[in-house]
């Protein structure tokens, strides 16, 4: 397993950072050749913000689930049977299969207000912070 490190060099605590990676999303390596999905995540007051590299792959054949903090990608590219081409398949880099990307935000989804859209390739989610669920430092006595 590889995970994908979040640099940030304003911070100054080695504690934040170690916990601040924590919450990373996290890729798992492969062979290469196989499908990637490339994210950028952006958080913002009330919500997050989320773009999904997924090239080649038709909109019906996505699948995002939300169960609080977690959040799953699931995809499947397909081969399409192309019957004008006759002849032998020389070389193909182009991946067929399926590929999933699980992460963790810092702050619960409020599902029922999610949005996806799907458009050239590019998964966008527009994913609500659920109300009443930040977290709440504790003064030490």
């Amino acid at each position: 397993m590889n995970n994908l490190s979040l640099h940030d060099t304003t911070i100054k605590d080695p504690f934040e950072t170690v916990f601040r990676g924590f919450l990373a999303p996290m890729r798992v390596a492969g062979s290469g050749d196989e499908l990637d999905i490339r994210l950028d995540v952006v958080e913002k007051d009330n919500a997050f913000k989320i773009q999904a590299d997924l090239p080649g792959v038709k909109k019906e054949d996505i699948s995002v689930r939300i169960d609080g903090h977690r959040v799953q990608i699931d995809a499947e590219a397909r081969r399409e049977k192309d019957v004008k081409e006759k002849g032998k398949l020389v070389h193909s880099e182009r991946y067929y299969g399926t590929v999933s990307r699980v992460f963790t935000l810092s702050q619960e989804v409020d599902d029922a207000k999610a949005v996806a859209k799907y458009e050239n390739g590019v998964l966008s989610l527009d994913l609500p912070k659920k109300a009443g669920t930040s977290s709440k430092k504790l003064a030490i006595q």
